[in-house]
C-alpha cells in the first residue's frame, strides 16, 4: 500500500470502528502469525492489551496507521506489501491468511489479512509513540496543510540526486512509493532521473502541486487495486485509480496525453514508467 491506500482505509475506520469497544483480540494459530505481532513476545500481551477498550480516533502517519484506544495505548498498524483491514461477521468464514481477528462488544470484527505476513501490529503508549523507530523519520506528507512548495524547493535544493529514487525516500516524502512517483512525474512532466537540484521555481511548483493533486485524485477513486488485488478497501471492494493510472505498468502503450509509447527502465530493481516526450 501507498499513502492514498492507507488514507482510505483510515478514513474507513474512523467511521466504522471509532467509538466501538474491544471485546478480544485474537492472534491466531498458524504459521507466521508472529512475525505480524513480532514486537510482542506473546499471543495473549498483544491481545490483553487490546481487550476491553474503546477505540477513540483512528490517525496515519506515512504509511502508518495509529490506532488510539480510552486507556492511552495505541495499536501501530503497516501493512508492509499485502496487509488488508476487512470488516466482517462472524457468519462470514475468515479469508486464507487473516493472521488476527479483533471483536467488538457491538458486534461485527476486524481482520488482519497478509498472505506476505510483511506488516505489523503492535501496541505502544501514547507517549512512546514518538520514540517508535520508524515513525521518527518520516518526513514531509503531501497531504498536510503545513506542506508548502517554498519548503519543498528548499529540502529539493538540499539533494543532489534522482528525482524517483528522492520522491519514494520515505525520510523525504511520506508515503509515496513506485506506482505513485511515477505518476507524480508524469503530471509534472518531469523525468524520473532529473536531479534534484536542478529543478527551476516552476518546475518545483509543478512537482509540488501534482503530488498534492495525484495524492488527492487517487484518494478520492478509492485507491489503486493492481491484478494482485494486494489493495481493498476495509468492506473488500478494489480501489478505481487504476483506470486513471497515466504511466504506472502501461509500458509500449500510448501516452494518453501525446501518443508516444509509455518507457519502462529499471530503477533501483523496481521498473518505472514514464512518457519520453511529454516528460523532461
Amino acid at each position: 500500500m501507498e499513502l492514498p491506500e492507507v488514507e482510505v482505509v483510515r478514513r474507513d475506520l474512523e467511521k466504522d470502528v471509532v467509538g466501538k469497544r474491544i471485546k478480544d483480540a485474537e492472534v491466531r494459530p498458524q504459521k507466521n502469525a508472529m512475525r505480524i505481532i513480532r514486537r510482542h513476545g506473546r499471543r495473549k500481551e498483544f491481545s490483553d492489551l487490546l481487550a476491553g477498550h474503546k477505540v477513540t480516533k483512528v490517525e496515519r502517519r506515512g504509511k502508518y496507521l495509529l490506532v488510539s484506544l480510552d486507556d492511552g495505548h495505541v495499536l501501530v498498524v503497516h501493512f508492509g506489501m499485502s496487509g488488508q483491514f476487512l470488516r466482517g461477521t462472524k457468519r462470514q468464514p475468515l479469508p486464507p491468511h487473516t493472521h488476527v481477528v479483533i471483536d467488538f462488544t457491538q458486534g461485527g470484527d476486524l481482520r488482519y489479512v497478509d498472505p506476505r505476513t510483511f506488516g505489523e501490529l503492535f501496541v505502544t503508549t501514547a507517549d512512546e509513540v514518538g520514540n517508535v523507530p520508524e515513525l521518527q523519520h518520516l518526513a514531509i506528507d503531501p497531504l498536510e496543510d503545513t506542506f508548502s512548495w517554498q519548503a519543498f524547493s528548499v529540502a529539493l535544493a538540499r539533494h543532489a540526486t534522482r528525482l524517483k529514487p528522492l520522491l519514494m525516500d520515505q525520510t523525504f516524502v511520506s508515503g509515496l512509493g513506485n506506482i505513485y512517483s511515477d505518476e507524480v512525474l508524469f503530471a509534472a512532466g518531469l523525468r524520473w532521473d532529473r536531479m534534484s537540484d536542478s529543478l527551476s521555481s516552476q518546475e518545483v511548483r509543478r512537482l509540488y502541486r501534482a503530488m498534492r493533486e495525484v495524492v488527492q485524485d487517487a484518494i478520492r477513486f478509492r485507491g489503486t487495486t493492481l491484478d494482485d488485488e494486494a489493495y481493498v478497501d476495509l468492506f473488500g471492494k478494489p480501489g478505481e485509480f487504476q483506470a486513471e493510472l497515466k504511466v504506472y505498468g502501461r509500458g509500449g502503450q500510448p501516452c494518453r496525453r501525446c501518443r508516444t509509447p509509455i518507457d519502462a527502465v529499471k530503477v533501483g530493481g523496481r521498473t518505472s514508467y514514464f512518457c519520453p516526450q511529454c516528460q523532461s
